[in-house]
This record gives C-alpha cells, structure tokens and sequence, in this order.
C-alpha cells in the first residue's frame, strides 16, 4: 500500500511538470526533448524514448534521453519490428524484465541500448490511430508495477496532444501518394444505397478539441464527469420519447441508451481521471482505447458496436466542454455530402437533412444503424473507401455514385456535366416509374406478372404506396432482433408483426422466420467460430436446434395474423425432413391458441427459401407440402458455383445469366406449375431488369425486390414480349458461353425493351 501510495505521488508530480513543459515556449522538438527528459528522472529509469509514427507504417525515433544523441531522426522501425513495432502493431502496453528474451526483440547498435535489459513500451493514441510509442528502459532486469504502466498511459494522453497539435510530422506525409495534390480522384467502396449525388464535401469531425489535460483535483473532476453523464443520459431519453422517433429508430436508440449506463465504460473513465488528468481526456483516452482495441475484433456485431460508443463518447464530451467543442453543423452548404470515418446511430439526425445529398465513409456496413437511417432518408451512401478522411478535404467538391460504390474527388468539368446529365436521364426515369404506379404489371403479350416488396423494417414500409407494389415478398424478421440487445418477447414480437400487416393494408405479407448467423450476428447469442459460416449453423438449423426461439416467434406471428391470412416461409432448408418439423411446430401453435380461445388465421400458407441446391432434387416429395417456393438467389447461386459471394477475387467469376442458372430456374418454374405451387424470386436477380426478363421468360410470375428495383423492372418488363425472348434464350441454354448476358441485352435493345 505504502509503494502504491508513493507511485501515485510520482505520478501526480510527473503530470504537474509535464503541464509546465506543454504550457512553456519552444520548438516541438525542444518540448519533446523536455518531456522525455522529466519522464526518465521522475520514474528513475536509465532512457526515455518518444518514437513517432511517420508515413508507411514506420516509426521514428523523435526524442530520447538515455540512448545515444545520434540516432535521433535516424534509428526506424517497421509497424510489428521488434518491441517498439510490436507496441505499435497491437496498440497494447508491454511491459518486460528481460527484453533481450522476447522473441519480437530487435536490436539497433547505433541507440547504444546493448547496456538496457528491462523495457516498458505504451502506444500513443489519438483518435483511434496508434501515432507513436513512448518506451522506458533500465540497465539491470526490473519488473514494472501496474502504476507505472498506468503512469506512463496517462503521460501517453499529453503526448498525443503534443504531436497532433504541434503537426511533428505533416498532414501531407501520411497523405497516399495518390492524395496529394488537387489532382482529381476515383475512388472505390462499398455501395449500401444507390443513388447518384452532386455536392460539397463537409468533414464529419465529431472530436471535441480537448485543451485542458491535467486536472488539479481528481474528487472536483468527478463531480463534473458526474454531471455530465446525468445530462447526458436525459439528452437521450428526450430523443427516445420523441414524438418523432418511431419503430425502428426508436429500437435503436433504446439500444443505443443502455451504454450510457455501462458500468465497465464509467468506471473506466473514472478510474483515469483519479490519475489525474481531467474529466474531458479521461473520456476520450478511454475511447481511444477501446476504439484500438476493438478494430481487432472480428466479430461484425462488436465492431459495429464500436461506433455506438464513439458517438457516445463524443456527446459526453460535449457536455463536458459546452457549446465551444461542438462540431459545427449548421451552416452547411446546400448541397452536403457527408464524409466520415463511421457514424454513431443518432449523428446523422444532427444534420439539417433537407441540405445532405450522400454519405461517404470510410468504414460501415449495411448493417451499421447509420446505414439504416441513411437509406430511410434516401441517401446515396458509399462505404469501405480506403483512407477518404484523410484525403478529402473541406469543401471538396464530390460526386457519389452509390450503384456502384464510386467516389469522385475533385471532379474535372466533363465528369461533373457527365454526372449532371446522368441526373438528369435518372429523374426522367424516375417521374417514368412514378407514372407506372398504378399500372398492373403485363407484358406486351399480355402475361401478368406480380412485383412485389422485399422488406424488413418498419421504414422500408411507404415503399408499398410509393412503389406500387402489390405485396411484401419477402419480410427479413432477423432485423429487428439485431437492432435489440436481447432476445424480443411474444408480445414484443406479436406488436411488431401486428403494425407490419395493418400497413400492408390487405396486401399479402410473407414473414421469413429468423434468418440469423454467417454474416448476420446477434449480440446476445455466441455461438463458435465456424471455418464456413455460411454454410454453417446458422438460419432454419439453429431455430430448429432452438425449437422454443422458433415457436414463440410462430406464436407471435399466428396472434399477429388474427382473422387474417398468414404467409410463413422457412429459411435455408436443405431437405423436406427440415420443413416437415418446421410445419410440426407452426401447426401445434395455431392448435395451442385456438385451443386457448384465440381467433386464428382465417388462412395459412406456407413456403420455404430456396436457397440449397440439395433442394432441387427434391422437388417432387417437396411439392406436396408447400404452398409456395421463394428462390433466395444470393445463397443459391453462392452454393451452387461454390463461389463465396464476399470473396471479391471470385464475385465476378460466375454469371447469373449463365446457362445452367436459366436451366434451372426454367426446370423449377415448370415443375412448380404443374403441381400448382407459387414460384418466386427474392434475392438481388429479381431487381435488376435484365435477371427479371431472363426470370420471367423462363416462367417465374412473381418477383420481390428492394424498392428502388421495382420501377426499373416494372418498365421493362411491359415493353417485353415474354414469347420472344423466351424463344430467343432456350437456343442459348446449350451454348458452352459463361454468360449469355451480352447477347440477352443486345437482344431486347434491338426489340425496344426499355434496361
């Protein structure tokens, strides 16, 4: 206790000279000097060492006091290069007696640390990026005590503020040699909502600009961090009990709430600011932190968390600091495109959304919270751009080409008006769509067909009035059940399924039961890590495994369909002994609730995904039990071409519109006619014109697809002739050829179908 006590005096002292050498004059490289200099002396250690990240992933030696004067500037080391690179690589404090034993030890001759034994390496962090590690060394073998560790971490929080605000090493040097310049630039992502926007960049920076960092009395500085959350938490419950924030926004904020009550992230914070630095940087280092940490995780549920945190992280020092730190947000030009590293749940709501023409991130996922609000507002959103926050700057002007995940940087004339004209052929086609939302869907030679909605929140449910669309194909009911930190009850489940059909309005619904696992992870299950997820535990095979998660969201659903009708379709069966058990549980439901004087369906119909090729040579056992089959086109076609559709060396080496797809697609349409048995088509080929003609030509008569696919396929297919291409396609299924793409589109140009 005595030497705990003594540590943490020397570490107040040590904190005390360092905000005297921040505040006194000089050069960034003489204050440097200094810090290294007080931090040998106070910790009694032979050499204090100050590396700095530089461009490359190399770390330099900037400052030292112990090791020879002459390898300053000239003494590097690569990301994962010895002990000071393995620091750096993993973001983690290291901490050894004996460093020449550690297997990641390098030595350099020119430093003269032959003569030191003993190491203790912390990470510089700042905004999430490793910039630097400051390392301590002792000639004889000595173990470092958690205090001095901690110590060291604190100092860490005042260096990184050092190197950031004194620009040690330039913006420009860690630019990509691409970057650098106003050349302008092409850049690739991800694409999570289509859409083409013009506009200005504007830096999403949510960092609130911390100045003060040491703090005189740690007890005053808990009552301010004490303070500042209590204001905080009733912040957030003003924006859960907005009349506003309906359905699915209001799921995610509720989930969003509870971290504002994690005691692990409080105590963490209040544990810095007892080391004295103030309550402000306590609150960013801890995020640093774990924001480091955090991007080692490979679980996509965590990593998506993270941003949740940091959005929270940032509000809270919000509070801290006042109005001065906040990002300013209001006055933002007309034509915003939005350009971040990622985005918290509530901080895209922050902007004046009637001035936002695109999201560009530099991480996200489709499943990111974000993501969802940015396709409720109709955004093009672009994600997954390597290293776009560091190369755009304010004001910027930026095209984003969100259909193909494409972001134009400092666009020359003749893209921009290329843009312009695009924009304006794609409201044409819009005001076309708009027109077409009353027209029943028949071809020209009078085959009708069924174009329907796929969906699975409730934002996504206007699109049935907006589109036109004669029912909802395919309801993802797994989404909901993300967005919530635990599993939902019966009556939760019931409420929600309830809303869905009162907006359908009569249209038919069809709930796919939970579809969970591979790339979609629920926080509240952990199941092992698989080699092949996705051809894993995962979707029918754990709810099946799980019968009591199945059931109650059957018997939500059948209270859900009182006095009306209820289409249930079961995910991922690989054989008819799966759906037989599946029909086993939905039947002992609707008898347990009639039985129990509930009113039931006054309908049932019930289908299965087609998404296991195991599947199709079941067909005729199958057939019998099925009302319907929806073709999952994603899964399928991964499976059959053995070709994971995440791997991107493979996405592009199979077609959809290849042979044996539109031989299989027409063997299965006819067997599912003869026995009477609906077919449809749910996964990406149904949205998209040409898929849908080949589709329909081989006779699949229903097609559900994301609202933006239903204008476009709509057009064409009522200005095709569904004999005549049909005609044309069936030469073509014993062509050797890997696609028949190029000659189906040259086909229906030259028959005037609009694609």
């Amino acid at each position: 206790m005595i030497k705990a006590n003594a540590d943490a005096d020397v570490a107040r002292r040590l904190l005390s000279r360092l905000r005297d050498v921040m505040a006194g004059g000089g050069s960034a490289q003489e204050r440097l000097d200094k810090v290294v200099h007080a931090i040998a002396e106070s910790l009694r250690t032979a050499v204090c060492s100050c590396y700095v990240m530089r461009a490359g992933e190399v770390l330099e030696l900037f400052a030292t006091h112990g090791l020879r004067q002459t390898a300053v500037h000239q003494t590097r080391l690569r990301v994962g290069e010895g002990l000071v690179g393995e620091v750096a690589a993993h973001g983690r404090s290291l901490a050894l007696a004996d460093a020449w034993s550690h297997p990641s030890f390098a030595y350099r001759p020119e430093t003269g640390e032959e003569l030191f034994h003993s190491f203790m390496g912390v990470p510089i962090i700042r905004g999430s990026r490793v910039i630097g590690v400051l390392v301590v060394q002792n000639r004889e073998e000595r173990g470092y005590s958690d205090v001095e560790v901690e110590t060291l971490e604190t100092v860490t929080m005042i260096l990184a503020e050092l190197l950031a605000t004194a620009q040690v090493v330039s913006r420009e040097e860690l630019l990509p040699a691409d970057g650098i310049g106003l050349l302008p630039l092409r850049l690739e992502g991800l694409g999570l909502n289509g859409g083409v926007g013009l506009g200005t960049a504007v830096l999403h920076q949510p960092q609130v600009r911390v100045s003060r960092l040491v703090a005189e009395d740690p007890e005053a500085e808990l009552v301010r961090l004490n303070l500042a959350l209590s204001s905080l938490r009733s912040e957030l419950d003003a924006m859960i009990h907005n009349d506003e924030v309906v359905g699915d926004f209001h799921e995610i904020l509720q989930t969003y709430r509870m971290f504002a009550d994690d005691k692990g992230w409080v105590n963490k914070i209040s544990d810095k600011v007892r080391s004295g630095v103030s309550a402000e940087r306590a609150v960013q280092s801890v995020h640093d932190d774990t924001r480091v940490r955090m991007q080692q995780v490979t679980d996509p549920y965590l990593r998506e968390r993270l941003h949740d945190l940091e959005d929270l992280a940032n509000r809270l020092l919000h509070h801290l600091v006042g109005e001065e730190g906040r990002a300013h947000i209001k006055d933002l030009p007309d034509d915003t495109i939005l350009v971040c590293r990622n985005l918290g749940p509530t901080e895209l709501l922050d902007y004046d959304r009637s001035k936002l023409r695109g999201l560009v991130m530099e991480e996200g996922s489709r499943t990111m919270h974000a993501v969802i609000v940015a396709r409720a507002l109709n955004l093009p959103v672009v994600a997954q751009v390597k290293d776009v926050f560091s190369i755009v700057e304010s004001w910027d002007p930026l095209i984003i080409e969100g259909d193909h995940g494409q972001v134009f940087v400092r666009p020359s004339d003749d893209v921009r008006e290329t843009f312009e004209r695009s924009l304006q052929v794609r409201q044409k086609q819009l005001e076309l769509y708009a027109s077409l939302k009353g027209t029943p869907t028949v071809t020209r030679d009078g085959v009708p067909l069924t174009m329907m909605l796929n969906a699975g929140l409730l934002i996504d449910l206007p699109n049935l009035d907006e589109t036109g669309a004669e029912g909802i194909g395919l309801y993802r009911t797994e989404l909901p059940f993300m967005a919530r930190p635990s599993l939902p009850d019966v009556a939760a489940q019931t409420a929600l399924y309830s809303r869905i059909l009162d907006a359908a309005a009569g249209r038919p619904v069809v709930f796919r039961t939970l579809d969970v696992g591979s790339d979609k992870v629920l926080p509240y299950w952990h199941g092992d890590p698989e080699e092949n997820p996705a051809m894993g535990w995962r979707s029918i095979r754990i709810t099946l495994d799980r019968p009591a998660i199945l059931r109650q969201q059957i018997r939500a659903l059948v209270r859900a369909s009182a006095g009306r009708e209820l289409r249930i379709m079961f995910p991922m069966i690989a054989e008819v002994a799966e759906l037989l058990q599946a029909r086993a549980l939905l039947q002992r439901e609707i008898d347990e609730h009639v039985a129990s004087g509930g009113v039931p369906p006054i309908a049932q119909r019930v289908g299965t995904m087609l998404e296991v090729p195991a599947l199709l040579w079941q067909l005729p056992q199958l057939l019998r039990y099925v009302d319907f089959i929806s073709v999952g086109s994603n899964d399928l076609l991964q499976f059959l071409f053995a070709s994971d559709r995440g791997n991107q060396r493979v996405t592009d080496r199979y077609d959809s519109l290849s042979a044996p797809v539109l031989t299989m697609i027409k063997s299965l349409a006819e067997q599912c006619s003869a026995a009477g048995v609906t077919l449809s088509v749910c996964g990406e080929m149904a949205g998209r014109p040409l898929e849908a003609l080949a589709l329909a030509a081989m006779g699949v008569r229903t097609l559900s697809m994301a609202a933006a696919g239903i204008g476009p396929v709509k057009a064409a297919l009522l200005s095709a002739n569904l004999a005549e291409i049909r005609a044309y396609l069936l030469p073509l299924l014993d062509s050797p050829d890997r696609t028949v793409r190029r000659k189906l589109r040259a086909f229906a140009l030259d028959h005037g179908v609009r694609i």
